[in-house]
């Protein structure tokens, strides 16, 4: 049977994402609501006081920021001739070869699902004070957590830029009220005095400084998301620099500077005591302080719109992985259609919601905690994916660059790729040194060792998927990598791919 054309398939199905629809801020809005400022504000940066102990981290955003500039500008650089919503996997396909980009899309996948399904085991506990205040009580987590599902399911299959303008409306509240939170705790310094010390390097550079690094790269995924928009951005030459670039520093500046004035509302040399007590609590009690408490409720409010918003950009975002592989044939084909109507790679959503109903049914049913269990456990394991990610793409970026300088110039594909290269190692041997800490479990546990396992594991059965597609199917192996492309050469898989060889 001669392979099906593009004119045989139902008229409501393509295999292109709506392209033209998403400008800077959009794409800037999915990056920042995947990064989740008020979570990881209120949750992450009480954390790493509370839970490590190190005083230093307003520093650490900084330096992880600088690391993560070094990186994006030889990404950026690649994104120019690399357009595909695959991102991680394109570029290490291009970079280091086909078997080893089919590693990476398995990796991917498990990492961006975990962030996203992750999110589910905490929208209860985001959701109990806001119903609590508005109906004196609150349902099972579950019960919320399948509403969140439900928007969440629905939405990722509507047009990408209604979806950039939810995440808009939510991203602006929910900074604006971090900004004022920030305020209040400036103009209320503990003791009288407003104190620098959380950017000294002797409260950064001491033990513990391994996990507080890692938590930082964990405020941070998200960022590298403005790639796998591309396909779908009005210039992406333009428009993925510049929202990379911002999105990094939009972060950086804002982490920084909540972290800081944490510490200069509550005290140097209390924050650690008061953030172990307190916990996601500590922000919201010093803006009733601060700010009365009509301020905690409309924080409240949005930090559970904080959740929401990046349950919708992850689920963006995984489902855009699916769509590039099913679109390539390295999942089933049914994964690389999109809604002719919409633009939406909709099989690919549809999968991805039904992971997440079956993952909050499995929490519900056995009884298991949504917090520590689901989105402590598994979204921290999905961020050390996503570092795994970014730090091979790193080296891609610098073999790609090695075969063909494509008008770059010296710093922009081997300098600042090879130092952001050495800089993200380190931060890995250091995860996997202090990942009983990050997970807060015994450093005899079973899982210290097995969830940061599961990625070399899916990246060897990737690999091993790559070499069969090699050896069987020959045509589906050479449109790896190519993205759009590839759906021209599935009509014509006798035609030479239109891009530079890779193995």
């Amino acid at each position: 049977m001669p392979p099906t054309s593009t004119v045989d398939r139902p008229s409501n199905v393509s295999e292109a994402l709506a392209r033209g629809r998403l400008g800077i801020p959009s794409v800037i809005f999915f990056v920042l609501s995947a990064a989740a400022p008020l979570t990881v504000v209120a949750g992450v940066v009480t954390t790493g006081y509370g839970v490590i102990g190190v005083t230093g981290i307003p520093l650490a955003f900084l330096l992880i920021a600088a690391v993560l500039a070094l990186f994006s500008v030889g990404y950026v650089a690649m994104s120019r001739r690399v357009e595909n919503a695959g991102a991680f996997y394109a570029y290490i396909s291009r970079g280091l070869g086909r078997p080893a980009g089919v590693g990476a899309a398995w990796v991917a996948l498990i990492a961006y699902n975990a962030l996203q399904v992750g999110l589910y085991g905490t929208i209860g506990v985001a959701a109990e004070p806001v119903l609590d205040r508005l109906f004196g009580g609150h349902p099972h987590w579950a019960v919320v957590a399948l509403v969140a599902w439900a928007l969440v399911g629905l939405l990722g299959l509507l047009r990408v830029d209604l979806n950039g303008l939810v995440l808009a409306a939510l991203l602006v509240a929910e900074i604006v009220v971090v900004l004022v939170f920030d305020l209040g705790q400036l103009g209320n310094p503990a003791d009288g005095r407003v104190s620098f010390a959380s950017f000294s390097p002797d409260n950064l550079f001491v033990p513990g400084v391994g996990a507080v690094l890692v938590l930082a790269v964990l405020g941070f995924v998200g960022f590298e998301s403005a790639v796998v928009f591309s396909e779908e951005s009005k210039d992406p030459k333009r428009t993925v620099p510049l929202a990379t670039y911002l999105s990094v520093a939009i972060i950086a500046g804002l982490y920084a500077l909540s972290s800081w004035t944490m510490t200069v509302a509550v005290g140097q040399d209390r924050i650690v005591a008061e953030s172990g007590e307190q916990s996601v609590g500590l922000i919201f009690n010093l803006a009733a302080a601060q700010l009365g408490d009509t301020a905690v409720t409309i924080g409240q409010v949005l930090f559970l719109t904080s959740v929401l918003a990046a349950m919708i950009s992850f689920h963006n975002t995984t489902a855009r992985y699916t769509f590039a592989l099913g679109r390539e044939r390295v999942l089933p084909a049914v994964f690389g259609q999109t809604s002719a109507r919409t633009g939406a790679p909709r099989a690919a959503s549809v999968a991805q919601s039904a992971l997440g109903l079956l993952v909050i049914l499995l929490y519900a049913v056995n009884g298991w905690d949504p917090v520590v269990q689901l989105f402590f456990w598994v979204g921290t394991t999905g961020g050390f994916g996503v570092l795994l990610l970014i730090a091979t793409t790193s080296v891609a970026v610098i073999a790609y660059f090695a075969r063909s300088a494509g008008g770059e110039n010296l710093w922009r594909r081997a300098i600042a790729p090879g130092l952001a290269t050495i800089a993200l190692f380190v931060i890995i041997w250091l995860a996997v040194s202090n990942f009983a800490n990050l997970l807060g479990v015994a450093p005899d546990s079973t899982l210290r060792w097995a969830l940061p396992t599961a990625y070399p594991v899916a990246a060897l059965l990737g690999i091993g998927w790559a070499l069969l597609l090699r050896s069987n199917r020959p045509d589906t192996y050479a449109r790896i990598g190519l993205g759009a492309a590839s759906a021209a050469a599935a009509i014509k898989p006798d035609a030479p791919a239109a891009v530079e060889v890779t193995r």
